[in-house]
């Protein structure tokens, strides 16, 4: 993708690849933050190893991954590898949700501040964009900020029981 493009998502595979390529993107141009939204994560590849090893070369102290679900009980039982993952990187790992929220109101969207938003429009179809235009990172900028406004922390590490 050069300046100011914009790509069509249209199934399944073109929006798993577009997760994989804007990953690979935050990590080669150094992007200090990345930011992943969806109701569950159930359809996200983050259990797949070429996943973990992008975030695994782009995560440092300096960085911020925030995760914002309505729900993570998807990501706990589907995406094994990632929940093992962010056991070491929790400290910069941040999984947060709005319990006002219903999980129809949950976009889908990855967005990499300034480099690249991943959004998917129709959940059914697997429509959506990738895009590195401005006008489409300050709107996906928007849609996150209003969520984390009003977000609470989520998915705990550890578990205590008694």
């Amino acid at each position: 993708m050069s300046a100011d493009d914009i790509a069509a998502i249209a199934s399944r595979a073109d929006f798993l690849d577009a997760v994989r390529g804007a990953l690979t993107r935050a990590d080669e141009q150094g992007a200090r933050e990345i930011i992943l939204v969806d109701p569950t994560f159930a359809d996200w590849p983050l259990n797949e190893r070429t996943v973990i090893d992008s975030l695994s070369r782009w995560i440092d102290s300096r960085r911020s991954l925030i995760v914002f679900a309505h729900s993570f009980d998807d990501v706990a039982r589907r995406q094994l590898r990632f929940v093992e993952w962010r056991r070491q990187w929790a400290h910069v790992v941040h999984c947060k949700n709005d319990p006002d929220l219903e999980a129809e109101e949950v976009p889908t969207l990855l967005l990499v501040p300034g480099h690249v938003s991943v959004r998917i429009v129709d959940r059914v179809r697997y429509r959506g964009t990738v895009s590195n235009r401005p006008v489409d990172l300050t709107e996906s900028q928007e849609s996150v900020d209003a969520l984390l406004q009003r977000s609470i922390e989520a998915f705990p590490v550890t578990t205590l029981g008694l």
